[in-house]
């Protein structure tokens, strides 16, 4: 290097074969080591950051003391952030088992003065919903915040619910940041506007806040810390009915100056255009995209802007101005005509005759984009677009076509691939007891498993929410002769697989209950629970044992094994299913990525464990069981043969135990 301090920074990784794959290379120079992070006190300074990032920083700023969260995509990287800087900061953070238990966790510390932050995604909002409906009613004494990370297009979730009406039903006030600059800030404020105004606050992200990067301008961070005291008061604390009716009133009251104050907030901003006939509201991450439209149409003079960080409640101040001083109004936001709802409301209390346009105009379903937001505001100014959209559309299909689909998988050395061909197995022989013309049933969950639904493992029969594939099979062993296999991942099993699980016992439910224990919740991010022995600071702790809690619960047949075991595990699994009552089959082995990253902590080569071949002279070209039956990614067919591709293949040898001629082995 030419420069003096600077230097050539390499990362890497190693394959599963072992060997060194070189990810980047990069300069690198001494004053680069004095870059801020994300809990530096570096006011001023830009870091360029994940949204989640952002907003975990904003909660920084405010001085936040007590974090709780469940993971959940799209909302997980907010409390790992926070986590990674707990002790430096002297920041409880938690991964609680469920998010209504952090909820309570932050409300507690809330109660006692402190600043409290609750993280989760949408659908973790309903599982808060009962303690958020009467935290309202209490109101917050440290400030107290609510994330709720909605997920529209549902790129990692079951639904796209807007977190916003749950909000308008508890009376809780609702930000919602239209930039990941703007999420850091008002995260940094959202703490002392619920104090100012002794309410909890619900902070509205979306995926691609979330997940969206940019350079963020860092505030001061506040270093004060609050010691933390509990002051007895029934008549505020205890929710009797008596308790309730005299605290709604008071949370209306608080309700209605937060309605006052909101038009004086910043993230609400109204922009009059002179003569503009057209006025746009815009909500949270849309205003970005109405910006964008607006710049491509040239429009930016010509029509009159609200942008809205207060969806709930509205700034009906400026929302009455822009009113009156147009013809004509479209609202842009993402899912539900929350706001366009609200504003039509507004107009026709107010006496004002206008035409709002929204959801007729603007997708009710899925992410928006700029697209959407141009042709929209195209067709309501009359105003040709500048662009061919058909040439990007056929632009789109000529790529998609020659990409191969590529249906998402199970990864390679999957646990889960084990214990679901157990399941079809063992399963299937058990369904012989029936009749002829019975078939199990496979109610299952949310996690990695959920992928047991695509071939060939076909697996899965109903996926509703947490904990729902218990509760499910609860239900089908009251009205259905058949075997009945529900199965749910060990994080699910403590977020709420155990009430369901009770419930059979108590209810003498037939059922065979399998809890697929892989040490990790995987499909978030690897995130501990109260099975695998850490806290989310990394702190070693008391491991809950999933086959201890079943026997608390009173299960007479719970066993545990290895889902790589077939035969055993295949024995297991069909003597539960014959047991007379309910029965908990514990299939524990650890997640390949789990099991490579604890090599790299101990400096050992991530190498398989075992390394495979298909032998040409055994394996019959029209055979294809290996495929047929598994649909591991490694297995590929090359000129007709079976290979396996070592770079893949963690050695796991589920593929050498089910092949019928012997073909593949270890080498």
């Amino acid at each position: 290097m030419d420069k003096p301090g600077c230097g050539v920074e390499v990362r890497r990784k190693m394959g599963y074969n072992g060997a060194l794959i070189v990810l980047e290379v990069k300069e690198t120079c001494l004053q680069e080591a004095t870059r801020p992070t994300i809990a530096s006190d570096a006011q001023g300074e830009k870091l360029y950051m994940l949204g989640n990032e952002a907003i975990a920083r904003g909660a920084i700023e405010a001085g936040v003391q007590v974090a709780a969260a469940y993971p959940g995509t799209p909302s997980s990287e907010i409390l790992e952030t926070l986590a990674e800087v707990a002790g430096e900061l002297g920041i409880y953070a938690e991964w609680s088992v469920n998010e209504k238990v952090a909820f309570e966790v932050a409300l507690a510390a809330s109660i006692c003065g402190l600043r409290a932050l609750a993280s989760m995604k949408h659908v973790g909002v309903n599982v808060a919903h009962d303690s958020l409906m009467t935290a309202s009613y209490m109101g917050a004494k440290g400030g107290l915040v609510l994330v709720a990370a909605d997920d529209p297009w549902m790129w990692s979730s079951q639904n796209e619910q807007d977190s916003r009406y749950v909000a308008e039903q508890a009376y809780v006030p609702v930000l919602e940041p239209s930039s990941v600059q703007e999420a850091k800030d008002m995260m940094a404020s959202a703490f002392g506007l619920s104090e100012q105004f002794g309410q909890v606050f619900m902070f509205r992200s979306v995926t691609r806040i979330g997940h969206g990067r940019s350079d963020v301008v860092l505030g001061e961070i506040s270093r004060t810390r609050r010691e933390a005291s509990f002051e007895k008061n029934p008549a505020r604390m205890v929710y009797t009915p008596a308790v309730a009716r005299k605290n709604k009133p008071l949370m209306l009251e608080r309700f209605a100056r937060i309605r006052h104050a909101v038009n004086e907030l910043p993230f609400n901003q109204l922009r009059l255009a002179a003569g503009a006939k057209l006025g746009v509201v815009a909500s949270g991450l849309s205003y970005a995209y109405v910006v964008e439209a607006l710049n491509v149409l040239d429009l930016n003079d010509r029509i009159s802007m609200l942008k809205i960080g207060t969806p709930h409640p509205l700034p009906a101040k400026l929302v009455s101005q822009l009113l009156l001083s147009v013809e004509e109004v479209l609202v842009v936001e993402e899912l539900e005509p929350f706001v366009e709802t609200h504003i039509k409301a507004l107009a026709q209390e107010s006496g004002i005759t206008l035409k709002v346009h929204g959801k007729d105009m603007i997708p009710l379903i899925g992410e928006l984009s700029t697209r959407a937001v141009i042709e929209a505001i195209g067709k309501l100014a009359n105003r040709p677009i500048p662009t061919s959209f058909a040439v990007a559309d056929k632009l789109a299909q000529d790529v998609a076509g020659m990409i191969p689909l590529r249906p998402p998988a199970l990864c390679p050395g999957c646990p889960h691939r084990a214990s679901n061909y157990v399941i079809k197995i063992a399963s299937k022989r058990v369904a012989r007891d029936y009749g002829d013309g019975v078939e199990p049933i496979y109610p299952s969950d949310i996690g990695c498993y959920t992928l047991a639904n695509n071939p060939p493992l076909e697996s899965v029969d109903s996926v509703i929410c947490m904990g729902g594939s218990f509760g499910i099979a609860n239900g089908l062993a009251h009205v259905l002769k058949a075997p009945i296999v529900a199965h749910l991942g060990d994080s699910t099993f403590f977020h709420s697989g155990i009430p369901p699980l009770i419930n059979a016992v108590y209810n003498k439910a037939r059922i065979t209950m399998l809890v697929l224990d892989n040490s990790a919740t995987a499909m978030t991010g690897f995130q501990p629970h109260p099975g695998t022995g850490n806290t989310a600071t990394g702190e070693i702790t008391d491991a809950v044992k999933i086959e201890d809690v079943a026997r608390a619960c009173g299960v007479k047949f719970v066993e545990v094994a290895d889902p790589f075991d077939l035969k055993m595990a295949i024995e297991v699994l069909e003597k539960a299913m014959r047991f007379d009552g309910p029965a908990v089959v514990v299939m524990r082995s650890p997640c390949v990525i789990v099991l490579q990253r604890e090599k790299k902590k101990k400096g050992e080569a991530i190498v398989p464990y075992r390394v495979l071949r298909v032998l040409e002279d055994r394996c019959n070209e029209k055979c294809n069981t290996c495929v047929a039956l598994l649909g591991c990614p490694a297995i590929l067919k090359q000129d007709g043969k079976k290979v396996i591709d070592a770079s893949m293949c963690p050695g796991c040898g589920l593929c050498s135990r089910v092949c019928p001629y012997k073909a593949i082995v270890q080498e």
